[in-house]
């Protein structure tokens, strides 16, 4: 009899499953259920997107790219940062292509942290980071964030938990869960923290085009920061192409170079017709971003109108899809919150706590969905809510 505890990473076996999947799991039994779980835009992949994919799966363009990417890929990209965020990039030595933003940030931690390294996590934020950190052999630092900042990282909050060991700070702006962002002048004091030490940013940029009134601001465009950061980015989010798994990094040449290898060996190259598809993205998709950022925005107009109005509290987002209700005055934890919601009233939503143990007291609501269907949603929760009261 195989005793698996003892054959397989002791390291895996310690990191919990995401707690965003353990929750939408309880949807595969229930049926009539509103979901505003998921982070994936409703919108199809524009047409001219998916036809320069087809276009090129009829050309026989079916074999492996080089591993960082096609070239003209590389090439756009570079020509896309300059053109929206005034940041320089080498296409043929400072670009890789991966499969999807996730990638992007393990590369980052898996070429840069070793074994003992700390590597510090802002939480709320997005479930991958501490536990690619831990599977690279380092340490995670969480520090949580502080809901009457709008969840937004500040230097002084940064300094007390920097220590020797500190290999890597995550940005994780525009933030999943919250919709908080960081400013140039709020990342200025951060950029100044960090300027003359050896520690390292990894960026998680992949919500850049969705901001609210104002553009997205890169700490690497700050004076001396380009050295010291590393870019996950990709079209999921902006180009409503999730299924398409196409990322990227930005970085200079000398962390490239590490982070290359990783991606030669475990993953060779990104899909070569889903390369295609971002070409033309990024060449001619800027139209059909500003369209799908304007109805996100209504949405999320509407969404925070609606949870104050059922007396739900929540702070306005100013970027991503999401917004980060305050539901701790109902007496009820954020998961058990969650879980009546949903088998009372039909509606999923995410409990805070799968984002850290600070979301206590909140819960993810997704609105990439259409007006319908949140306002369906709003109108369960309001009958919840009532019974709450």
């Amino acid at each position: 009899m195989m005793q698996y505890d003892s054959i397989l990473s002791k390291t895996v076996q310690d990191i919990a499953p995401s707690g965003i999947r353990k929750f939408f799991d309880l949807l595969d039994d229930l049926k009539g259920v509103t979901a505003l779980t998921v982070g994936q835009p409703d919108f199809v992949t524009p047409w001219h997107i998916r036809e320069k994919a087809i276009e090129s799966l009829e050309q026989g363009r079916t074999y492996y790219t080089s591993n960082a990417g096609l070239l003209p890929l590389r090439q756009e990209i570079a020509a896309y940062m300059e053109r929206r965020f005034h940041l320089t990039y080498n296409p043929r030595d400072e670009i890789i292509v991966t499969v999807g933003g996730s990638e992007a940030i393990d590369l980052a931690v898996r070429a840069c942290v070793n074994p003992g390294d700390e590597v510090i996590v802002p939480l709320p934020s997005f479930v991958c980071y501490g536990p690619i950190v831990s599977m690279a052999g380092g340490t995670p630092v969480y520090l949580p964030l502080k809901a009457e900042n709008d969840f937004k990282l500040t230097a002084e909050e940064l300094a007390a938990v920097i220590t020797p060991k500190t290999k890597m700070v995550v940005l994780p702006f525009p933030n999943n869960p919250t919709g908080s962002i960081l400013t140039e002048e709020e990342l200025k004091p951060i950029a100044d923290l960090l300027r003359d030490t050896n520690i390292l940013v990894l960026s998680d940029e992949i919500y850049a085009e969705l901001t609210y009134g104002r553009q997205h601001a890169s700490i690497a465009s700050l004076p001396g920061m380009q050295e010291r950061t590393v870019i996950a980015s990709g079209f999921s989010k902006a180009y409503a192409m999730t299924g398409w798994r196409m990322g990227y990094t930005l970085a200079p040449r000398e962390i490239t170079t590490q982070m290359y290898k990783v991606h030669q060996y475990a993953i060779m190259c990104a899909p070569t017709a889903s390369q295609y598809a971002a070409i033309e993205a990024m060449q001619n998709g800027d139209e059909d971003v500003a369209y799908m950022r304007d109805e996100y925005d209504r949405r999320r107009k509407l969404i925070v109108k609606g949870l104050r109005d059922i007396g739900i509290p929540c702070f306005e987002p100013e970027g991503a899809f999401y917004v980060f209700p305050e539901i701790g005055k109902f007496g009820l934890s954020s998961e058990d919150f969650c879980t009546r919601l949903l088998y009372e009233n039909n509606v999923a939503i995410v409990p805070g706590t799968a984002f850290g143990a600070c979301g206590e007291g909140f819960a993810r609501i997704s609105y990439a969905y259409s007006v319908r269907h949140i306002t369906t949603a709003l109108e369960k929760m309001e009958e919840f809510v009532k019974k709450l009261k």
